[in-house]
């Protein structure tokens, strides 16, 4: 073997690893572990809305984070490995379980249930790891990366265990701390000292299906804002509500149209095709771009639901930042994922987001009704749809270059 070539694969547990032969399928294991995720998706709504302020926003946003680890570092594990075999269909179920715990203690995740939360996502974290130690075995480039991997997150587990021992202030800092450590650490390639770092070239990454997961993640999401729609919807029936009702489902469908009617699909193909850049670009788009779009679902959701219980009542500062905010939200972090595949700017996303939070202040100021701060989000966003066909079908007019 020259020095120029690979080192030979020959692992040892073969029927364990997936082939790299096209895009590959989303299987029925790998669904079933997303739907625990909806529970999570709502756990973190409601947080939002029982904590509207500065400090809530950013513990939801902390909870996201360490909820988004366990779910993007398991979908990349999948990548991998066959969910549908034995051994990893049994992991999934065990992470799914762990999940479906840690979303449970997400209410009091800043009180009684802190410790729990940690004791449970290190659990899930490590113990994942280790089984990836095990079913990797002989695979020179994924026991590297396992390698260097797993001794950061012993790390970040002791403070994460650590924070679920102190007050609610203390965990903040902690547990913030742990989310800086998991991204230096990941776009660093988990360094050690003597053994230098994993390249990100080198994860024999399959970009196509952490794609298609990833679009399935934020579906997971949209399904759950339309289920806190039409729960709050059943809880009070009239024609008000009704309205308010429709608008907050249409404003799910202007944001499942921006990211799923065109860009999902394209998006899959330019990941899928990118060679030795995939693990960069995946590492980027889905570890740190994708939780911001699933945290303007969330946001999203917590207006929807203010919406339904008062669609007459005077726009305030939290209602604001909840409708119009979700959506800026959303489109801002689509506008960077799609500008990191394309590398160029989405213009009518960057002027949508503008647009959003420049009706804000005009919205709180003249004390409109949050139902019309609604219409003004959906007006915004489908605009947003409006631009991209404008500019495929200009595009098609042109023709090939």
């Amino acid at each position: 073997m020259t020095p120029s070539e690979p080192p030979a694969i020959t692992p040892v547990r073969p029927w364990l690893l997936r082939p790299r032969t096209g895009v590959q399928p989303t299987t029925s294991t790998e669904l079933f572990f997303d739907l625990v995720f909806i529970f999570s998706v709502t756990q973190l709504s409601h947080y939002l809305i029982e904590h509207p302020d500065w400090r809530g926003a950013g513990r939801t946003a902390l909870l996201l984070a360490l909820v988004w680890f366990v779910w993007v570092y398991t979908t990349w594990l999948t990548n991998w490995l066959q969910p549908d075999q034995g051994p990893v269909r049994v992991l999934l179920i065990g992470v799914a379980l762990g999940s479906l715990s840690m979303s449970a203690a997400i209410p009091q995740a800043f009180a009684d249930t802190g410790l729990l939360f940690a004791v449970v996502y290190v659990a899930v974290q490590v113990g994942r790891s280790l089984f990836a130690m095990w079913a990797v075995q002989g695979s020179p480039w994924l026991v590297d990366g396992f390698q260097h991997l797993l001794p950061w997150f012993f790390a970040t587990s002791v403070l994460v265990v650590l924070g679920g021992l102190v007050d609610a202030v203390a965990r903040e800092a902690l547990w913030a701390t742990v989310i800086v450590i998991e991204i230096v650490g990941l776009s660093s390639g988990y360094p050690l000292p003597g053994r230098g770092r994993t390249r990100a070239e080198r994860w024999m990454v399959e970009g196509g299906h952490l794609a298609e997961r990833s679009s399935a993640f934020v579906l997971i999401a949209l399904g759950e804002s339309i289920l806190v729609t039409g729960s709050t919807f059943t809880s009070h029936v009239d024609l008000a509500t009704a309205g308010a009702f429709l608008l907050a489902f249409a404003g799910s469908v202007a944001l499942w149209w921006v990211y799923f009617a065109r860009s999902a699909p394209a998006a899959t193909e330019v990941i899928a095709g990118a060679g030795e850049r995939t693990g960069a670009l995946s590492r980027v788009a889905f570890n740190y771009l994708h939780p911001v779009i699933v945290a303007g679902v969330i946001v999203a959701s917590a207006g929807d639901e203010l919406l339904l219980r008062e669609p007459g009542a005077p726009t305030t500062t939290v209602a604001a930042l909840f409708v119009l905010g979700g959506p800026a939200l959303f489109l801002a972090g689509h506008a960077a994922y799609t500008a990191w595949l394309w590398r160029r700017p989405p213009t009518s996303r960057i002027t949508a987001v503008l647009v959003l939070l420049a009706l804000v202040p005009v919205c709180v100021g003249l004390g409109v009704p949050v139902a019309v701060c609604a219409a003004l989000a959906l007006a915004v966003t489908v605009a947003v749809i409006v631009a991209d066909r404008s500019r495929v079908r200009s595009a098609a007019a042109r023709g090939p270059s």
